[in-house]
């Protein structure tokens, strides 16, 4: 079992920066491929940027948010953060952590991952 719990949200203007942050409660973090997804409303949700390690190399973006969001992890921690730039409106939504355990690779589909955080808002202003 793994939980998370993400922090960091909160409203920023248009072109600001913000720092997401989840933590993992387990013993067995670093072979996770960790992901953020993200959910506006009305909308589904939808793949963010996902990082592997132990069994699974390097990190994948949504096309959205290339250049500017970077995914990173502290192992030693058990911390997997999101850093946001150049923030615009439609990056607004509900900003999911999530844990794929299965080690197949850096999945941007929802349903490779088995565990998943409360969520945090974002809120960017115009």
């Amino acid at each position: 079992q793994v939980q998370l719990v993400e922090s960091g949200g909160g409203l920023v203007q248009a072109g600001g920066s913000l720092r997401l942050s989840c933590a993992a409660s387990t013993r067995t973090f670093s072979p996770y491929t960790m992901g953020w997804f993200r959910q506006a409303p009305g909308k589904e949700r939808e793949f963010v940027a996902t990082i592997g390690w132990t069994y699974v190399i390097g990190t994948r973006y949504a096309d959205s948010v290339k250049g500017r969001f970077t995914i990173s992890r502290d192992n030693a921690r058990n911390t997997v953060l999101l850093q946001m730039n150049s923030l615009e409106p439609e990056d607004t939504a509900v900003y999911y952590c999530a844990a794929d355990v299965s080690g197949h690779g850096l999945e941007a589909d929802i349903a490779s991952y088995a565990y998943w955080g409360q969520g945090t808002q974002v809120t960017v202003s115009s």
